[in-house]
């Protein structure tokens, strides 16, 4: 085990290596604990194609799912970020379509967060809303809300988010975000506060980057809630 100086250590699991922070406490909001292997003993057959294992059909073990497979039905090896896998692990194959989606957003969508978007926010009740560039903290756990003031939401404390679009067809086409609504909570009050994000054409920053910003945050709404339910 060796450490690094940017608070993150090297760690060799079963599953291979990772790269994790030191402090678990700022793990982040949406990565997942590596799942318990099912035992050799429990799966002499393949959990999927229910091939017999024997000294030629041999056992692995989705990284994702922790089930048991032949190598014909887990050969697939892909990137796993929510895991913090240094390289692509072994996947079966109904896994490894759900990985390959994660790692697009974190290969892209993550970066659009992290560089921020200008929205016109308004907290609360509050009739007057405030123009403020809005990012995700490099450690994915805090959204930063800077204008005249500055705001700060942990991420693992985001209760709700929802999109607001506009626009309707029949079939439910061309409709187009326009803003989002976001819940949380703070330290030390049950009470949900909540902040609607806008995309208004009267702001300076290009609209495309805002629309942008909040289709990668509603993906990670999505990411956020399965952390918690798994």
């Amino acid at each position: 085990m060796a450490a690094t100086a940017d608070g993150k250590k090297l760690v060799r699991s079963p599953s291979g290596l990772r790269m994790v922070p030191v402090n678990g406490a700022f793990n982040s909001p949406f990565s997942l604990d590596e799942p318990q292997w099912v035992p050799d003993k429990e799966c002499p057959r393949c959990m999927q194609c229910e091939a017999k294992f024997d000294f030629l059909t041999r056992k692995h073990h989705c990284r994702r799912c922790g089930k048991c497979f032949c190598d014909k039905c887990c050969s697939k090896k892909v990137p796993l970020p929510r895991m913090y896998f240094i390289d692509p692990v072994r996947h079966c194959a109904e896994c490894a379509l759900i990985s390959q989606k994660e790692y697009e957003f974190f290969d892209k969508q993550i970066k659009v967060l992290i560089n921020g978007a200008t929205f016109l926010v308004t907290l609360g009740s509050l009739e007057k809303g405030e123009t403020m560039d809005c990012r995700l903290s490099n450690n994915h756990r805090y959204l930063y809300l800077d204008g005249e003031n500055h705001v700060e939401i942990e991420v693992p404390r985001i209760i709700r988010v929802q999109v607001l679009t506009e626009g309707f067809t029949p079939g439910g086409g061309n409709t187009h975000a326009t803003g989002m609504l976001v819940q949380y909570k703070t330290l030390g009050s049950q009470e949900p506060k909540q902040l609607k994000l806008s995309a208004s054409d009267d702001l300076s920053s290009n609209k495309k980057v805002s629309v942008g910003w909040l289709a990668a945050m509603h993906k990670a709404a999505k990411l956020l809630y399965e952390s918690r339910d798994q």
